[in-house]
């Protein structure tokens, strides 16, 4: 189902340390705890009970007490937390808050597409990124993120091949590292789709030294450029492990040099600027404006109305044994 990004009408801005007292007050009446991705606002991570990336808070998600859950990240990130917590209550700041990659692999295309290939004879595994709905995900073989694909990609039979959904070029990027042939489903993620080649080698000119970090997300020309391709976990851990002060250009959603910065203060931290394909301008664009509809009052609302919330979808039972298989 597509979600569409709406206008919002104008908020009333309200004092965020108010805020937070209010959330962590609710969070205690409510019973509940809150999830965080690292490209959510840093003031939301902040008051978080977990934050990571999406391998990390599915893996969360199971450990979570409360009787409520409040996802701030995106729409199947809000349904992977329910599928693996069917008894628990899962809220999502803004219904609205979808994700290109996902809406670009309608499930319907996906099983018509599954069928022919299968009508040709071929004799495949269908390997689908964690940003994908839970109806997609109910037809696939594998789930994999940024931080387990090759290890998933390991365990496919030899003798299948692989058709690999939504995103091509992390499809392509897999298929450089694990020496496998794909079939790529032609989807991209919008924010690290439009990564600037000018820009990043004006910012690599200008800072001399710098060391260049991309999400693998990114086209082959900018990875091409990339001192250290990974997740956002990898990025998070290599970060830490360098002692020595030091200048990374970060090819990835903008919100992500918040833990970044939290993880290693003692380094310097750019985003690699972005470009708008109509006119070719370079932007600040690298800001996912699905990620940016999570705000602390929509955090507190969801909290104090219950809503909004993912319901259990009878197809999502399908989807919880290929999680289970490819995450736990």
């Amino acid at each position: 189902m597509s979600l569409p990004v709406i206008q919002n009408p104008a908020v009333v801005e309200e004092d965020p340390l108010d805020l937070m007292d209010e959330i962590e007050s609710l969070k205690k009446e409510k019973d509940a705890s809150i999830l965080a991705h690292y490209y959510v606002d840093g003031e939301i991570q902040d008051i978080a009970d977990f934050t990571g990336d999406s391998l990390k808070l599915a893996r969360d998600a199971t450990k979570v007490t409360t009787s409520t859950i409040v996802f701030a990240g995106v729409h199947f990130m809000g349904e992977s937390a329910k599928i693996m917590n069917p008894e628990k209550r899962v809220l999502i700041p803004d219904l609205h808050a979808g994700c290109s990659l996902a809406e670009s692999c309608p499930p319907d295309q996906l099983a018509a597409f599954q069928e022919q290939l299968r009508a040709n004879g071929r004799d495949f595994h269908t390997v689908a990124y964690i940003n994908t709905s839970a109806a997609v995900k109910s037809l696939v073989d594998w789930i994999v993120t940024s931080g387990n694909a090759r290890e998933i990609i390991d365990r496919v039979p030899k003798e299948k091949e692989i058709l690999f959904v939504p995103d091509q070029h992390l499809g392509r990027y897999l298929m450089e590292v694990t020496g496998r042939k794909m079939i790529l489903w032609p989807g991209s993620c919008m924010v690290h789709e439009v990564f600037s080649i000018q820009d990043l080698l004006r910012a690599k000119r200008n800072n001399p030294g710098s060391v260049v970090m991309a999400h693998p997300e990114c086209p082959q020309n900018i990875l091409e450029l990339t001192d250290v391709i990974g997740g956002t976990e990898k990025m998070r851990r290599h970060v830490m492990a360098t002692e020595t002060p030091t200048t990374f250009l970060v090819a990835t959603e903008a919100a992500m040099i918040h833990p970044l910065q939290k993880a290693a203060p003692q380094h310097t931290y750019i985003p690699v600027p972005g470009i708008m394909a109509s006119t070719g301008e370079t932007c600040a664009c690298n800001r996912c404006p699905h990620m940016s509809l999570n705000t602390l009052q929509k955090v507190r609302d969801c909290l104090r109305n219950g809503g909004p919330e993912i319901v259990w979808r009878d197809y999502y039972a399908k989807a919880r044994e290929v999680l289970d298989r490819s995450l736990l």
